[in-house]
């Protein structure tokens, strides 16, 4: 199935739509040293991206909630997990704005732990 370096939808998730616009997913044959993970995000992706979203919305609405009392570790390394998980998504997808976006999120992130950590000052 992962010979040729290509996921197919229908190969992977025959019974549903994974998105719209593609029918098959070609990755360079560097990203693909997980294929057992690549293909649970690609049958999942829609889920593990609305999760991801709501993770980011959650963490967000929590210090806007609590201001300075936040657990701003908790809501960094949060933050920083819905960050992975929609890079992962977007780099599947080779959406290069949101891999973008995402990946400076999990730059931010980790920034936050460490500044919450007292790591870095």
């Amino acid at each position: 199935m992962f010979n040729d370096k290509t996921f197919t939808r229908q190969a992977l998730v025959p019974d549903r739509k994974v998105w719209p616009c593609a029918n098959t997913l070609k990755l360079p044959a560097a990203s693909i040293k997980i294929p057992g993970m690549n293909a649970f995000v690609l049958r999942y992706l829609k889920t593990i991206e609305m999760t991801g979203v709501l993770m980011r919305i959650f963490s967000f609405s929590l210090v806007s909630w609590l201001g300075p009392q936040s657990p701003f570790m908790f809501v960094w390394v949060f933050n920083t997990i819905d960050a992975v998980m929609l890079t992962w998504c977007a780099t599947l997808k080779r959406d290069r704005a949101y891999i973008t976006l995402n990946g400076f999120w999990i730059l931010v992130g980790i920034v936050g732990i460490l500044r919450a950590g007292n790591i870095l000052h």
